[in-house]
């Protein structure tokens, strides 16, 4: 099985390769936008990271604080061996138009260990207008299927890219 040369981390910077499997939560104050159909449909300093190895955080945010849109059951779930099932959502405003399909999702009852994700939701960055992390904008982890976001201080290489599969 190929194995993968993490990239060293420079100053201010960290690598997936030091994050740990089971994933950590842990809150972060840094400021989070995400623009959706032409709205900030977020704009929070009371995110949550999720660091689980080889994969850019995946930063969930306050369901109670969206702004100008709303969550719409997609019927879509997928298992967490860590984090229990998750449930999908559409984002759409106050209308009911879809402004992002299938493009967040929740774990509404999480796993022991994971209950801080409970009225939380995370989004796909490449299905959002944009997504910033303290004015920076956020990159989408490569595969289409995982959710993770990277910034210019996060290194990986990351799960998800070209010949990971067996990673």
């Amino acid at each position: 099985m190929f194995r993968p040369k993490p990239i060293p981390a420079g100053p201010g910077q960290e690598s997936v390769w030091d994050y740990p499997r089971p994933p950590r939560i842990e809150a972060d104050d840094r400021r989070v936008r995400i623009v959706c159909g032409g709205r900030t449909i977020i704009d929070t300093t009371a995110a949550v990271r999720v660091l689980e190895t080889s994969h850019p955080p995946c930063w969930y945010m306050p369901i109670a604080e969206l702004r100008d849109a709303a969550l719409a059951p997609t019927g879509r779930a997928s298992w967490c061996e860590y984090k229990g099932q998750a449930a999908y959502h559409d984002i759409v405003d106050h209308d009911g138009r879809v402004l992002a399909a299938d493009a967040a999702w929740t774990y509404p009852q999480p796993s022991d260990g994971y209950v801080a994700l409970a009225d939380h939701f995370s989004v796909y960055p490449a299905r959002m207008d944009r997504c910033l992390v303290d004015d920076q904008h956020v990159r989408s982890q490569a595969g289409g299927f995982y959710g993770g976001w990277i910034t210019d201080d996060v290194v990986g290489p990351f799960k998800g890219e070209f010949g990971t599969v067996g990673w």
